[in-house]
């Protein structure tokens, strides 16, 4: 792992506001304290990059991945993502009606990438029966829970073994949809219906200059 205290600054700097968010979203979780926060790129999306944020074991960091030490936290970025990052810093979103949090980030993704294959094209067709078990899903467990703070779900695609959702109310721009994704709804999608893989979030998260995020972790 990349030295944590000679070049924390120059990959990311995260706010005391948003440690303090992120710990205790942190403290709902199993095994909270061996939890590192990873944030990587997915993508792009309206010139700026789009990031996955969730949280995983910090002892999974490999060689060659950037890791701060930030009081009880440890934020680990992939080795992949380290150059792309660089110089970020991680905040609060000041814009109360957003909530949540923001990666400032000074460095552009190239200039051609594509909108993903679920945000695009032609109405698809959702009549299937994987795509009618995972609707099932998402209204009878994950909607009602998430509803509670103002969120909701909904399938836009299932494509070979995954489920393209577009996450709206609450929880579209909320600073850790990445961690309602992949430890919640991506969860319950692959216990209860076994042909689905993986769950992947095509919500535009913020438009504009900096969106959040594009996919869950694979």
């Amino acid at each position: 792992m990349t030295d944590i205290d000679s070049n924390s600054s120059k990959v990311l700097h995260a706010t005391d506001a948003a440690i303090e968010m992120v710990l205790a979203l942190r403290s709902n979780e199993e095994g909270a304290q061996s939890l590192g926060l990873w944030i990587e790129v997915t993508g792009s999306a309206n010139n700026a990059y789009t990031y996955d944020i969730y949280f995983q074991a910090a002892d999974d960091a490999a060689p060659g991945d950037w890791t701060g030490e930030h009081g009880e936290l440890l934020i680990v970025v992939p080795e992949d993502s380290v150059a792309r990052i660089r110089g970020s810093v991680l905040d609060l979103n000041p814009d109360g009606d957003q909530g949540g949090m923001f990666i400032e980030n000074p460095n552009r993704p190239p200039r051609a990438s594509g909108p993903s294959p679920a945000m695009s094209g032609p109405p698809v067709d959702l009549s299937g029966d994987v795509a009618q078990r995972v609707i099932q899903v998402l209204e009878q467990q994950i909607n009602p829970s998430i509803a509670a703070h103002g969120g909701r779900a909904d399938l836009v695609a299932v494509q070979d073994d995954v489920a393209y959702l577009r996450l709206s109310g609450g929880c579209a721009g909320c600073g850790m949809a990445a961690v309602t994704l992949s430890q919640g709804i991506e969860v319950a999608l692959r216990d209860s219906v076994s042909e689905i893989a993986r769950v992947v979030d095509v919500t535009d998260h913020a438009s504009g200059a900096n969106p959040y995020y594009e996919a869950a972790k694979k």
